[in-house]
């Protein structure tokens, strides 16, 4: 795990983390990676309903969302929060988590309006650096045609030992809202991951 300093580690402790998943285990693991970095204020919801809920009462500073739910999955719910018009807090950043990191599953969190995407099982470090990246570099919230979110940023992968994995820009669909992303940078250590950066 990545050293923080004391001003890192007093706003991790300091902010309110929702996790939304539907597997008693995963939370219970994610809590737990939770409290090793630091944080202090950890709830947890059960479905996507209940996960919504808990935004309204709770006003947590970070949601973790599971993309595969039974119900209202993950994508649903982050088009349900990131609806200014019908829901009181579309700016809450979200991390999705999912054990699928296919590249269409990166772009689909990333037209939804998720801050970041973590690929199951998450380590410490991923969930640390994500954390750390969504409480001290905050993007602005846009819209853009029917997308609602953070800024869009450029996507990177790291694949180091298979080319066949390495990622190519799409043509960018009419209807994405925003520009598609630039693949092109490699920033991660972990084989098979996805992340969004800067």
């Amino acid at each position: 795990m990545q050293p923080l300093s004391k001003n890192t580690d007093e706003l991790i402790a300091s902010r309110k983390v929702l996790i939304v998943d539907d597997e008693h285990y995963t939370r219970k693991v994610i809590r737990t990676l939770l409290i090793t970095i630091g944080a202090r204020h950890i709830y947890e919801a059960s479905d996507g309903n209940t996960g919504l809920d808990a935004i309204c009462t709770v006003c947590p500073d970070i949601v973790l969302v599971d993309w595969e739910m039974p119900g209202l999955d993950g994508p649903g719910f982050v088009r349900t929060v990131r609806s200014p018009e019908s829901f009181p807090h579309p700016d809450v950043p979200i991390i999705m988590l999912t054990g699928h990191g296919e590249r269409s599953r990166v772009l689909d969190a990333v037209r939804l309006g998720v801050h970041e995407f973590l690929l199951k099982p998450v380590s410490s470090n991923s969930l640390q650096g994500r954390i750390v990246s969504v409480l001290t570099k905050p993007r602005a919230m846009v819209k853009r045609g029917d997308y609602y979110g953070p800024e869009p940023r450029k996507l990177a992968s790291y694949m180091p030992e298979a080319d066949s994995y390495a990622l190519q820009p799409e043509t960018p669909r009419p209807d994405a809202g925003f520009r598609e992303p630039d693949v092109t940078r490699a920033v991660d250590q972990s084989p098979a991951h996805m992340i969004l950066v800067n």
